[in-house]
């Protein structure tokens, strides 16, 4: 499956839009790490666990999504966006979505 963040495939031709496919996950800090991430908040620089946190949120995210595509039979997600938003203080959602399309072979 050919997941890009472009409108088209180079070279190929989308003959179908199957439609909007998305996939969410809800992530929440670790009470521990939260602690650790407030020293770090006080001395300055990358929180690891909280940037973990969200590259495994997004990794989820299109795997919901492609599967999602995958059920439509389709090739390929163009167009793809991916937001995060806070839900409550201590969780986000992390978002991702496009287009599924059928290409041409």
């Amino acid at each position: 499956m050919i997941i890009t963040n472009i409108e088209q495939i180079p070279g190929r031709d989308a003959i179908a839009e199957l439609g909007l496919v998305q996939g969410s996950t809800v992530r929440g800090k670790h009470i521990g790490k939260d602690i650790l991430a407030a020293f770090k908040g006080l001395i300055g620089g990358e929180i690891r666990a909280y940037s973990e946190l969200l590259v495994e949120g997004r990794e989820e995210a299109i795997s919901r999504m492609r599967a999602e595509a995958e059920a439509l039979g389709a090739d390929a997600i163009i167009n793809v966006r991916l937001t995060t938003s806070s839900i409550t203080g201590g969780a986000a959602e992390l978002m991702a979505y496009g287009t599924a399309v059928k290409l041409s072979p």
